[in-house]
């Protein structure tokens, strides 16, 4: 028996961009593209009329842009929502914006070349493939929930706090390192772990899947909430406590550690584990560098990449924590980690800070404070 196609909505005021879209599209076995809309009335009428699977949505139309569509589309039906952003840094921070207020995706828009609208489609429609398994009304009940909680406890998510002083920590934390593995739904789970977590930690390097002109904005967006100091990874950077280091979208980032001191390599290469950056990457080096003193973190993300590198931290006397399947909003990399043994305490996202402080001290550190 087959299975039924996935009906897809295309949103774009580009008659050029909806053309290829939908071309790239009907072109899969599994995918139907079933109406185009050029605005945002017209989409919320087919979203009403249609009932997709999946909408793929434009950031900037006129009239109703795609944040006011996103919300209004929400009204209607909780339906995935894949945003399709320009590669700019004003493009980049609004698709932040529409990954908190409940898009489950994100892809750039393609360059005018063949190879840059083969590779887009290809994306596209991988995501498209993801996104349709995403229960979005259980996603967002889970955010809710958690915003709830942070409220009821005063835990505001998104609220600036003091960086702590230069070198003000312990000589010890510098031979510890958290390394952090995240893709889809990443962003926002990032926001409330590093919005809570505080100083003295160790240094901590992450791995969410971006392209390149989203991972520094993504950066600048967690440092503002976070006490720790939030960075884009550049070749050649010290890890130092309390910082934190994203990797650069498009370049696998690898962690080199001699004489003490760890530094951080870029570099380009195949995609590994469907993924440059690849999370197995990073904590494969990580493993490597720090041995029994690595924390692994796997979080919320569609696919695989990050379960080889779990596995890596505990061969190399690690521990590994991976997020629980109530509070993902994607059950997926963190999945597999934890299904093939790899995993050695799940934790849900409301105490991911005083779970990672906590393993923290039995890696040895001084006492976190959270």
């Amino acid at each position: 028996m087959m299975q039924e196609a996935i009906r897809v909505l295309v949103v774009d005021d580009s008659a050029v961009i909806r053309a290829m879209i939908c071309d790239r599209l009907e072109a899969a076995p599994d995918l139907s593209v079933v109406g185009k809309a050029r605005d945002g009335a017209e989409a919320l009428a087919k979203v009403a009329e249609l009932r997709p699977n999946v909408v793929t949505l434009d950031l900037q139309m006129p009239g109703m842009d795609g944040l006011a569509v996103l919300d209004a589309m929400f009204e209607i039906a909780p339906i995935p929502v894949i945003m399709v952003s320009s590669l700019t840094r004003a493009g980049a921070a609004v698709t932040l914006d529409a990954l908190d207020r409940g898009a489950v995706d994100y892809v750039a828009k393609p360059e005018h070349s063949r190879a840059g609208q083969a590779a887009f489609a290809e994306e596209l429609i991988q995501k498209i493939r993801g996104a349709a398994r995403i229960d979005v009304r259980r996603m967002m009940a889970a955010r809710k929930r958690r915003a709830a909680l942070g409220k009821a406890l005063d835990r505001p998510v998104a609220k600036p706090v003091a960086k702590p002083a230069a070198n003000s920590y312990p000589d010890e934390l510098a031979d510890k390192c958290v390394a952090i593995g995240i893709s889809t739904g990443g962003p926002p789970a990032l926001t409330r772990l590093l919005a809570e977590i505080r100083p003295p930690m160790p240094p901590i390097v992450i791995v969410q899947h971006m392209p390149a002109q989203f991972t520094g904005p993504l950066a600048s967006r967690l440092n503002s909430v976070s006490a720790l100091s939030v960075h884009e990874a550049s070749l050649g950077d010290v890890l130092e406590p309390n910082g934190v280091w994203i990797a650069p979208g498009g370049k696998h980032l690898e962690i080199s550690r001699r004489n003490g001191v760890a530094k951080l390599l870029t570099r380009d290469g195949d995609v590994v584990s469907g993924h440059k950056p690849s999370a197995d990457v990073m904590m494969t080096s990580a493993a490597k560098a720090f041995g029994p003193n690595c924390l692994g973190v796997i979080m919320t993300g569609m696919g695989r990449d990050g379960a080889a590198g779990c596995r890596a931290i505990r061969q190399a006397g690690g521990f590994v924590l991976g997020q629980d399947d109530a509070s993902s909003d994607v059950y997926g990399m963190n999945k597999v980690a934890f299904v093939e043994g790899n995993v050695d305490r799940q934790f849900a996202l409301s105490d991911a800070a005083a779970m990672i402080a906590r393993q923290v001290r039995r890696l040895g550190c001084v006492e976190a404070l959270v």
